[in-house]
């Protein structure tokens, strides 16, 4: 009964071991093809494409080279059928242009918590009045970028065809005329392996 156990448990250490998890680094700028879905090579493509075409736009050049406009971004809305996080691309977009140095942003979504440390250093009486920050000060954006990221999906037989599409507008919030626009379009096919895809 004694050896029984032991070769039970020394089983058990060859089949635990045989199963772990194996992690490794990789370059996270290589390109990725698991799947067909949305990866990291697709929002590094876009971020590149969008980013360098809005800086290098004749119009935006010109702006730019005399001050620093400032920009909202507002939500990219995903109509893809994936759940992607367009707040990540968002993220990637916004700090590629501010690394830039062409352009400032303020934050939209973080209005109610800079309100509430407004009414905190303001109206609490715990903070110096001499080291506040006043009401009313801030910088209002001149421009607002906002966009959309779609897919069409096909399947046949053992075929399946995604299509992207991420579309960026920058508007001139005091006149509504669009100043900038562009689009980069992805495609990727993927064949399905005996038992799915």
């Amino acid at each position: 009964m004694y050896g029984f156990k032991k070769m039970v448990i020394g089983l058990c250490v060859v089949i635990g071991s045989g199963c772990a998890t194996s992690v490794k680094y990789k370059d996270a700028t290589k390109i990725e093809t698991t799947t067909a879905d949305f990866g990291s090579t697709d929002l590094q493509r876009i971020v590149n494409k969008m980013v360098d075409s809005l800086l290098s736009f004749p119009p935006l050049v010109q702006t730019t080279s005399e001050r620093s406009p400032v920009i909202f971004v507002d939500v990219i809305k995903n109509k893809t059928l994936e759940h992607i996080d367009t707040e990540s691309i968002t993220d990637s977009v916004r700090t590629k242009i501010l690394r830039s140095g062409k352009f400032r942003f303020v934050d939209m979504t973080k209005v109610d918590a800079a309100k509430k440390q407004f009414e905190f250093q303001n109206e609490g009486g715990m903070v110096n009045q001499a080291t506040s920050a006043a009401f009313g000060r801030q910088i209002g954006a001149e421009y607002m970028l906002y966009g959309n990221f779609a897919s069409i999906v096909k399947k046949a037989d053992k075929v399946k065809d995604v299509y992207y599409k991420f579309t960026l507008n920058l508007m001139e919030l005091e006149t509504g005329i669009i100043e900038w626009a562009d689009e980069k379009e992805i495609r990727k096919i993927s064949k399905r392996s005996l038992f799915g895809w």
